[in-house]
């Protein structure tokens, strides 16, 4: 759940726009600012001990079971990440996605806002960006599955959906990677109107909290602190109107060129634009 923010040439600009909509809105904002420096470390304490709870850890495992068992979902996600202001506490951005996902290579993610719309689309050969307020279109190959091309996507062309760890194969095995904490909470009543369970869990990158439906062991909430962040800026993730193997309509995935799109490259954002050369160092444009 890690915002990127980079000021680049127009075109470049555009790709990281599309899919990180409110950080665009966040950088424009006259209340937004980065911080001239950072908080204190805190104070040495007492030795952290790792723990690993069984029932944690069953839970977990629950709710990626279900996740993976299922051939086909669509979800509702609003993602809600802190940006610093000039007064000090942050400002609270948004994005909404309404995602759509056949396994194993099929991929729909539309973003109406906050911010600049965009939508992306994977139908096994290809996967496109679209910028529908800007008619912009860019297009590139893609791997196989949903796991490699959000990989590649992100390598690319630094894409990253907040919901991402949702849409692959085996959920838990990116969770077991390096976990070093997982332990049980209780019951919550309030989130989405359903009983759920709330776990946390970290890493040596991320601490995370997940509210986890008891009847169907849907992930309903997450929210992160990534332990890089001197700030320690929350994101959170609520994902509602979910539906497990849905009837998907025929040309759901497809892409239809809209007429006088205006071609730009699938490239990472900090990757200079074509015909603009970057300024001199100890300059800026």
């Amino acid at each position: 759940m890690s915002p990127f923010r980079h000021r680049v040439g127009r075109a470049a600009l555009l790709v990281l726009g599309i899919f990180m909509a409110a950080g665009a809105a966040a950088q424009s904002s006259p209340a937004a600012a980065k911080p001239a420096k950072t908080a204190p470390a805190a104070k040495a304490g007492a030795p952290f001990k790792p723990i690993l709870e069984p029932r944690a850890i069953e839970l977990l495992k629950a709710m990626s079971e279900r996740l993976a068992a299922a051939r086909a979902l669509a979800f509702t996600a609003l993602v809600t990440y802190e940006h610093p202001s000039r007064l000090g506490p942050a400002l609270a951005f948004t994005t909404l996605s309404e995602v759509l996902m056949q396994r194993p290579d099929k991929l729909r993610v539309v973003t109406p806002g906050d911010g600049p719309a965009s939508e992306f689309t994977y139908d096994g050969k290809t996967m496109t960006a679209y910028a529908p307020a800007e008619n912009m279109l860019a297009v590139a190959d893609a791997p196989t599955t949903i796991d490699e091309t959000l990989e590649q996507a992100f390598n690319r062309a630094a894409i990253y959906f907040p919901f991402a760890d949702v849409l692959l194969a085996d959920p838990y095995k990116n969770i077991a990677d390096g976990l070093i904490s997982a332990f049980y909470i209780g019951q919550s009543k309030l989130v989405s109107g359903i009983r759920t369970e709330m776990v946390a869990f970290a890493n040596n990158e991320v601490f995370v909290q997940v509210w986890i439906g008891v009847d169907d062991k849907l992930p309903r909430r997450l929210r992160a602190v990534y332990r890089r962040d001197p700030l320690r800026l929350r994101h959170q993730l609520d994902l509602t109107q979910w539906q497990i193997d849905p009837v998907i309509p025929a040309g759901a995935f497809a892409v239809a060129r809209p007429a006088g799109a205006l071609a730009i490259p699938f490239d990472h954002p900090a990757k200079p634009a074509a015909g603009l050369q970057p300024p001199p160092a100890g300059k800026s444009r």
